[in-house]
């Protein structure tokens, strides 16, 4: 299993590139923009991209998908709750897919390859966040960062679930080396450990707001 990362966009979202060394089937996760960047990469590898797996539909995490669909015919893969036909809008951010759409959701799997790459429904960024665990990599999208979580205070976030979503993946077992959709990668022990956020999912928390507000 291979794995590259690449910063991309206008801000930098990090974007993941995750190979089957056998078959050398590539999957292209959140490609927020510099498709060419990302195709270059593909290309000079000698890589197939066979799917590209969105963990939600924020526009830094989806604007190069159009470039990388229309180059590798790759099937987009997203959650229902974050996809927006074409021409409209979901949540405040463009997302046009301009081929096949897939919907997964929590327990579906997709194969890379030999690689099978399990879907967790993570909620809170947005309705639709999932993340995603091959072997011992974890892409957490703006799910969980380094010493930190996604925001809630967009549209459609929920603080409520972003906190069960943390304590869900703080309680799997083992660890994992988590690949997140900004800042420097993690490890989930290290995340039990000195995460803050983390830590008050895990100690029975369930608002940032207080018991009395939403």
């Amino acid at each position: 299993m291979l794995i590259k990362a690449m910063q991309v966009g206008f801000i930098g979202t990090n974007c993941y590139i995750l190979t089957d060394e056998t078959t050398m089937k590539s999957a292209v996760i959140d490609p927020g923009g510099d498709s060419n960047m990302i195709l270059n990469y593909l290309e000079d590898n000698k890589m197939e991209c066979v799917a590209i797996l969105l963990t939600h539909g924020h526009m830094d995490h989806t604007m190069g998908v159009s470039g990388v669909q229309n180059e590798t015919g790759a099937p987009v893969y997203i959650h229902q709750k974050d996809w927006a036909p074409p021409g409209t809008r979901s949540m405040g951010y463009p997302f046009v897919p301009s081929g096949e759409c897939r919907f997964y959701d929590e327990g579906d799997v997709v194969m890379i390859g030999t690689l099978p790459v399990q879907v967790l429904y993570t909620p809170g960024h947005t309705p639709g966040g999932v993340t995603l665990i091959c072997k011992d990599a974890m892409f957490a999208g703006d799910t969980l960062f380094k010493d930190s979580c996604g925001r809630v205070d967009l549209d459609g976030g929920d603080d409520r679930a972003m906190l069960a979503s943390l304590k869900r993946l703080a309680e799997l077992p083992g660890d994992f080396e988590v690949y997140p959709g900004h800042m420097d990668p993690t490890t989930l022990a290290a995340e039990r450990r000195f995460n803050p956020y983390v830590r008050a999912a895990l100690s029975g928390i369930t608002s940032f707001y207080g018991d009395g507000e939403n």
